[in-house]
């Protein structure tokens, strides 16, 4: 079966996780994807937070599956020769370097159209144009000044950041929607084009509901927060969904860290809610009996469910409340999730072989395309297929082991 992205090829030269996630993705979708590293090194990654000695780390591996690699310095002339003929052969540059880095070594989107008239050049950095657009940005500081902290945590604390890679993964997702767009948009005008992500602003899209509620809030304050006194800004919701229907992490047996279900109140769901937790009074008491009356009451809402939650398991609870659909959902740890195995069976997490660090779990494909179902590999050692790449490049072998004894590759 072909893949949606057969015979399109990307080169990457991105480094850590932003640029990755993005041609990973791509790699999955059926992009032939060559990786370049520095030769001796690598991506950075593959030595940080390094768990088995002398392997490549698991950061690096989860984030960059289904690719070839290729060493390649810069510094030198044969290898910005090599880099060029990629260039001219490929059909989509990625890279997420520092603002300007591969401007100063003379790959700016100028030279790339000479070399490739129909070339995506696709980048991610920190900051948009404007006054901040030299600095670097990681993924924390992204979630700061995009609008995630400040809308993060609960009113009496600290602006908090997510666990969800949203700076840079998130990034990377918006990224690939860019590079589609831009390769479709070639088959109608056979030319490539410039496609540049922001990671701040990548954050700041993915926090719209907060930028409605910034407006929402010249108009009064906003009763679905649990906030007590409203100032100019948007506040920080705790768990409340600051959205039309109310939500909270409860509180069940046996009481561990996680052992919380996420129950959110809708008005059909009110009164099967409350002949499942045993107050069917509650159906038609006046203070409870609409979204109206509840709305000022809401944390007593939740303090009447979480009694009953209290007494039952997360799974249990999710199991109870779905056959009345009622929406929740119970918090599931790393753990839950690594031991879970439907998503094994789904092909969200697949085990792969890896030959330095032996079997490893793999968060896989998440976009699922009925037509081009995603073949999850491993990923390629440092420098792995450097002499396959130069040889489809036209080098014999005299011209290899030159580039090999001059430091090129």
């Amino acid at each position: 079966m072909s893949k949606a992205l057969e015979g399109v090829r990307i080169l990457d030269l991105g480094h850590v996780q932003a640029a990755p996630t993005a041609t990973q993705l791509l790699a999955w979708m059926g992009a032939e994807v060559i990786k370049v590293e520095l030769p001796g090194r690598g991506d950075i990654t593959r030595g940080q937070l390094r768990d088995v000695k002398g392997a490549d780390s698991l950061y690096f591996t989860m984030l960059n599956s289904n690719k070839r690699s290729i060493t390649i310095n810069l510094k030198t002339a044969g290898g910005k020769k090599v880099l060029e003929e990629l260039v001219r052969r490929c059909d989509v540059v990625v890279e997420n370097f520092g603002p300007g880095v591969l401007d100063r070594q003379g790959f700016t989107w100028a030279r790339f159209q000479e070399l490739n008239p129909r070339i995506t050049y696709a980048s991610i950095k920190g900051f948009g144009p404007g006054r901040y657009a030299d600095f670097k940005a990681y993924e924390n500081v992204a979630q700061c000044m995009g609008g995630a902290a400040s809308t993060t945590g609960w009113e009496d604390g600290p602006p908090t950041v997510t666990g969800a890679q949203i700076g840079d993964s998130g990034t990377g997702v918006h990224l690939v929607a860019g590079i589609l767009a831009a390769l479709y948009q070639r088959e109608k005008t056979g030319k490539g084009q410039r496609v540049q992500v922001a990671m701040v602003d990548s954050v700041l899209n993915l926090c719209r509901v907060k930028m409605r509620d910034q407006q929402r809030l010249t108009h009064g304050p906003l009763l679905e927060y649990p906030t007590k006194e409203f100032g100019d800004t948007v506040p920080r919701a705790g768990n409340a969904s600051g959205g039309g229907q109310p939500g909270a992490a409860l509180r069940c047996a046996p009481g561990g860290p996680n052992d919380y279900v996420y129950v959110i109140i809708q008005p059909p769901s009110w009164e099967p809610l409350m002949k499942i937790i045993g107050r069917p009074e509650l159906v038609s008491d006046p203070d409870f009996a609409t979204p109206e009356a509840r709305l000022p009451r809401i944390p007593e809402c939740f303090s009447i469910i979480e009694h009953w939650t209290l007494t039952k398991t997360k799974f249990d609870v999710m199991a109870a409340l779905n056959e009345a659909d009622i929406p929740c959902g119970p918090i599931l740890s790393m753990k839950d999730i690594y031991e879970d195995k439907e998503l094994y069976e789904r092909g969200m997490l697949v085990e792969i072989d890896h030959p330095e660090r032996g079997r490893y779990v793999q968060v896989g494909m998440p976009i699922q395309l009925s037509d081009s179902p995603p073949d999850v590999q491993r990923s390629p050692l440092l420098g792995e297929h450097t002499d396959e790449v130069l040889g489809w490049l036209g080098y014999d072998a005299a011209g290899i082991k030159t580039l090999h004894d001059d430091g090129a590759v």
